[in-house]
């Protein structure tokens, strides 16, 4: 799923008022498992003016890359998290590691050649799944409307539930760049 995806599910899947910060944590929590990847495009792109093509057909997939995927897209590191959190009655911490592993559960089925090390450090294996979100050539055509339309309604949920103008705005703009992002995968990748 694109990462504004990520965020507009796991505030409205994780997120309840009125605790102090209960949202914060759950839009980081679903930021955190795609942070590495924007960290480590960024250097190279801006920093290292490494041409596009080079850091996501080669840097992507080297061993460095997916290493660091590795770690932030596992089920298990989650699932710790969300334990911990538990255990120690820490909602907050309970609020990021929910929407961290709701994250990587949504990426998990919808990556076919571009997956993550989902069962670190158990294996390495990666999942190539016979579906895409972003390649039409994948069933993206059909997977890209329902996650916008899953967003659509989510946005809508969240509106409900936290009214204040501040946090509608931050909402509807994550909305219209996941459409973007969507149009986006639409005219450069179909």
């Amino acid at each position: 799923m694109n990462t504004p995806a990520h965020l507009i599910l796991g505030a409205a899947i994780c997120a309840r008022p009125p605790r102090k910060g209960i949202l914060a944590a759950a839009i980081l929590g679903g930021l955190a498992p795609d942070l590495s990847l924007y960290l480590l495009a960024g250097f190279a792109l801006f920093v290292q003016q490494i041409p596009p093509q080079i850091v996501f057909d080669e840097l992507y997939f080297s061993e460095l890359w997916q290493a660091v995927f590795a770690v932030d897209n596992s089920f298990f590191v989650w699932g710790g998290l969300i334990l911990l959190a538990a255990w120690r009655q820490w909602p907050l911490l309970l609020a990021f590691a929910a929407a961290g592993f709701l994250h990587i559960a949504l990426d998990f089925p919808l990556h076919h050649d571009d997956g993550r090390p989902h069962f670190w450090p158990l294996t390495g294996w990666v999942f190539e799944s016979p579906i895409s979100y972003w390649d039409i050539r994948r069933g993206a055509q059909v997977i890209a409307p329902l996650e916008g339309a899953l967003c659509a309604f989510a946005t809508i949920a969240l509106w409900r539930r936290f009214p204040s103008i501040l946090a509608r705005a931050g909402f509807t703009a994550l909305l219209l760049l996941e459409l973007w992002v969507i149009r986006g995968w639409y005219l450069f990748a179909g």
